[in-house]
């Protein structure tokens, strides 16, 4: 026997023309991605701000606790640091007791520089790694003969090659490329080689008997294989690149001055707020430059596995 309650019930809505628990139910479920994206989106977020509420604590605690007499100005507190670097647009030569100059915009103008220099070392790193890599994965000699080179590279201390380098180019842009170029090449050539490398022989025979080509099988199945072994490399020699710029401009001290010259500057100066800032600022642009080759590479090797699959 069919009631008015049950002819509601099976049409989903009740008298008053409500949703019935079964659409509640659908509503709950369709909304249930996305409050599962925003708790995994909160979830990657808390680790890294309680270990930056750790590190201020950590400031705070040595400036008042750890430093004492004339060494607490070694170690300015960070709302010093904020308000003199980046919370003031320019402080003249001479202002406040100000020897350098400071303020927002030397900042920004040793950001610029070292943003230059640390942009061309890394695109003549990928270029030359790159070319490396591919000749080291087709001929094994040529992989015998540099691969020990390489690894002495990797090996040297970067402040080892500064005076080699400034006696041989000069004390000038073309040395603080040549340190980046040094610093940023080896995970390149390492990363890239072991990807094209890392193909199953399996899908090599598969190719030759289809008639394909060395050079065939190094563009369509080598390259697109090596691709997250390839972004790994880029993503690492992107960060070491920024150190190479500002070791360099630290010791290369002839035309516009980076953020590695602003820090001697300051220092020189006892202009330890400032000091501070551009170090913040010299990390602020290795983790921005170290995000932006990850995201382009969860996007390139993204769509890649994509076509694969469909």
């Amino acid at each position: 026997m069919s009631t008015d309650t049950d002819t509601d019930i099976d049409t989903g809505t009740s008298e008053a023309g409500l949703p019935t628990n079964a659409e509640h139910d659908g509503g709950s479920r369709s909304s249930a991605p996305v409050k599962l994206k925003r708790s995994i989106g909160l979830s990657r977020l808390a680790g890294p701000g309680a270990v930056f509420a750790l590190f201020i604590g950590f400031w705070y605690f040595t400036h008042h606790v750890l430093m004492s007499g004339p060494k607490k100005p070694l170690v300015p507190v960070p709302h010093d640091v904020v308000k003199d670097s980046f919370l003031t647009w320019n402080i003249e030569r001479g202002a406040s007791g100000s020897r350098t100059g400071g303020g927002l915009v030397k900042l920004l103008e040793g950001l610029f520089e070292s943003v230059q220099v640390a942009a061309l070392g890394l695109a003549i790193a990928i270029v030359l790694g790159f070319v490396l890599a591919t000749l080291m994965s087709q001929a094994k000699w040529v992989q015998n003969a540099l691969w020990p080179f390489l690894i002495a590279l990797q090996a040297m201390p970067i402040l080892a090659f500064v005076p080699l380098i400034g006696t041989v180019i000069g004390f000038n842009f073309k040395a603080r490329v040549m340190v980046c170029i040094i610093i940023a090449i080896f995970p390149i050539v390492a990363n890239t080689l072991f990807g094209l490398l890392s193909v199953d022989r399996g899908y090599h025979e598969l190719m030759t008997l289809n008639g394909a080509s060395r050079m065939t099988r190094l563009v369509k199945l080598q390259f697109p294989a090596a691709m997250p072994s390839i972004f790994t490399g880029l993503q690492i020699s992107a960060g070491l690149s920024v150190v190479g710029a500002v070791v360099g401009d630290f010791f290369f001290r002839q035309g516009e001055p980076g953020l590695g010259r602003l820090i001697n500057l300051y220092q020189n100066s006892t202009a330890y707020e400032q000091m501070y800032g551009a170090v913040v600022m010299s990390a602020l642009l290795g983790i921005a430059v170290f995000m932006m080759f990850g995201w382009i590479g969860n996007r390139v090797v993204g769509s890649w596995h994509e076509k694969r699959s469909s």
